[in-house]
């Protein structure tokens, strides 16, 4: 007889002991002792003994606790559950990760894209870039509530070269920042003028860096063209942009596209050789090298038509072409799309250059974002070779006699741009 109290009990074929159950203890009528359970035949079994294990199939014996505890089911099904919950977390996870990391990436590349061209465009640098978000800028005109970018646009396709090259696209770019309006005025290519230090001639020539530099002016061409634009036109000038035409091809290819609406006087619509150009009359859709050629176009190639106004005729277009990827880029929250935003400051970046420095930028499209650019007026130079309404023209043709190149000049007389001068305090006055 042992002190403690057991029951037999067999579980798969191996030999365990159990504690009897306070029930049991009270049912017993003699002290308690081990019984032996009865088989079917009610043979008796081995006789217990004290420190009792159970033997194994392969001779080996295993403690009871032991035994218990390895085969807990209860253990078994727990585990199962953490395997297949962590297999559930493991499948969910997993893509999640990879999607992030590829975010991280494409991020820091788009990332490292911007700020790469921004600094081309801007010439500045990380440091200068993170600080201009928190500058309060305040921008050359603003207190006096108009602002003026003097826009140029080369002839070439690349520039990096100063300055050094004709200037076919010569826009003032005039914004009232009290009114919230802005218009557009061309400045016509062949008009004639006074070069310091080198002669008459072309202003598109001023641009090529031709005569010298002026204090408080850029030192290339644009330098050169400012002055001629503030003192002989009498146009105050606070930023400048200098591009290659290749930027109306890529601008328009990031923004997808542009429409315009032409309006030729010939019921056939625009067409030039040269430029590799025919449209027809009405809204078009424009890929970035039809806005190009559209850009470009003036009629003069055999068997053109739709230019009754000649090099007039193109600079409208551009006008045209610069309102229409305002008002599209504008339309597709360009500022709200990383990629986007990429894509313009890659063309950009390869074809910009400017003195306008990026908390200018900043500062300037807070000044502008309720201006629409459909509202945007445009303007150009009464001329007598324009057809149309024109009742005060202020330029004529003219033919140099030493060269025989022929140009705009004055309907005053050669230098006399009084009434260009005139022409331009009407509009700021109006607009």
């Amino acid at each position: 007889m042992e002190s403690k109290k057991f029951r037999y009990k067999s579980i798969d074929g191996f030999n365990a002991y159990r504690p009897l159950t306070p029930r049991e203890e009270k049912t017993a009528s003699k002290p308690i002792q081990y019984h032996p359970k009865q088989t079917i035949q009610s043979k008796p079994v081995r006789p217990i003994t004290k420190n009792p294990s159970a033997p194994s199939l392969l001779n080996t014996t295993l403690p009871n606790q032991q035994f218990q505890t390895q085969f807990n089911p209860n253990r078994y099904k727990k585990e199962q559950k953490t395997h297949q919950k962590w297999s559930i977390k493991r499948k969910i996870l997993t893509p999640i990760i990879i999607i992030f990391l590829i975010f991280i990436g494409v991020g820091g590349w788009l990332g490292s894209s911007i700020v790469g061209n921004l600094d081309k465009v801007f010439h500045g640098n990380f440091f200068s870039d993170a600080t201009s978000i928190f500058s309060n800028t305040t921008l050359k005109g603003e207190n006096q509530g108009r602002i003026n970018i003097l826009l140029a646009g080369d002839s070439v396709d690349q520039i990096g070269h100063g300055g050094a090259s004709l200037a076919d696209t010569i826009i003032v770019l005039s914004i009232n920042t009290k009114k919230h309006s802005a218009f557009m005025l061309s400045i016509p290519r062949d008009l004639w003028v006074n070069i310091p230090g080198f002669g008459w001639q072309k202003i598109n020539a001023a641009n090529d860096g031709l005569g010298k530099n002026f204090p408080g002016y850029p030192q290339n061409g644009m330098g050169q063209l400012e002055h001629i634009v503030v003192t002989d036109l009498g146009i105050p000038i606070d930023y400048y942009s200098v591009s290659d035409y290749g930027a109306f091809r890529d601008v328009v290819n990031a923004v997808g596209g542009i429409s315009v609406n032409i309006q030729s006087p010939d019921p056939r619509g625009l067409y030039d050789p040269n430029a590799h150009l025919k449209l027809a009359n009405g809204w078009v859709n424009l890929d970035g090298q039809q806005a190009l050629n559209l850009a470009r176009a003036r009629g003069d190639g055999p068997g053109s038509y739709g230019f009754p106004n000649s090099d007039f005729d193109r600079t409208a277009h551009q006008r045209q072409i610069l309102t229409a990827i305002g008002q599209k880029a504008k339309s597709l929250g360009f500022l709200d799309n990383p990629i986007k935003i990429s894509n313009l400051f890659t063309a950009l970046g390869n074809n910009v250059q400017t003195n306008l420095s990026l908390s200018d930028v900043l500062k300037l499209l807070s000044l502008t974002k309720g201006i629409s650019p459909s509202s945007m007026k445009s303007f150009a130079y009464c001329s007598t070779l324009t057809s149309g309404s024109c009742s005060q023209p202020v330029l004529t043709d003219y033919t140099d006699p030493s060269s025989g190149e022929e140009a705009l000049i004055p309907t005053q007389g050669i230098g006399d741009y009084s009434q260009m001068q005139q022409y331009y305090n009407q509009l700021i006055q109006k607009n």
